[in-house]
């Protein structure tokens, strides 16, 4: 994977001490943490409805110390933000094409030296929508690596890391009970979140 500014020295540092000072002023916590069997997994970031949430996510992964990858779209890498972007840990996905995305994930994960946390937006949309997304799922289980659900609420302003969920390989019902457990989290746009 690239190099990004999770693994960046000194950078890295000061974001982190950054991010720390501004979500404690903000009056954001932050909770949580990482199992060492998480180290390399993939991330549900849900709920997701705003541009805010890339912000707020970095500066939650410098403050729990995690090596996040995000998926974004990829008219967001267009000249002249793209460097900056895969600098911030995005990776392009372009909707309209046909490609193998989770079969390139998985072995991103597998191949990675170190700990590795792949960041997947259930929705695909900041937009609302009625119906999750599963490639976050079959990456994780292509990869033999687990998911945990990560969050964001913005009502009680809290973020972090749920638990850590292992793939039964029953899609249907594993979904059932991650929707579940994200039901009560609000985002910034509240009416563009649906768990049920």
């Amino acid at each position: 994977m690239h190099r990004t500014i999770f693994s960046t020295p000194i950078v890295n540092t000061l974001l982190r001490a950054f991010s720390l000072a501004y979500l404690k002023l903000a009056g954001w916590k932050v909770m949580g943490q990482l199992p060492e069997a998480g180290q390399k997994s993939v991330f549900i970031a849900a709920p997701h409805t705003s541009n805010w949430d890339l912000p707020y996510t970095l500066m939650v992964a410098f403050a729990l110390r995690l090596n996040i990858y995000w998926m974004g779209k990829a008219s967001i890498f267009n000249f002249p933000f793209g460097p900056l972007m895969r600098w911030l840990g995005g990776i392009a996905v372009d909707r309209s094409k046909s490609n193998n995305l989770v079969a390139a994930s998985a072995q991103a994960l597998q191949n990675a030296c170190g700990a590795l946390q792949l960041i997947v937006p259930p929705e695909g949309t900041r937009s609302k929508v009625r119906y999750w997304k599963s490639g976050f799922y079959h990456i994780a289980v292509a990869a033999q690596v687990p998911i945990v659900l990560a969050y964001m609420d913005y009502e009680r302003k809290i973020s972090g890391l749920g638990p850590m969920f292992l793939p039964s390989g029953d899609l249907e019902a594993d979904m059932v009970k991650i929707k579940a457990f994200y039901a009560p989290f609000k985002g910034k746009n509240a009416a563009q979140f649906e768990a049920t």
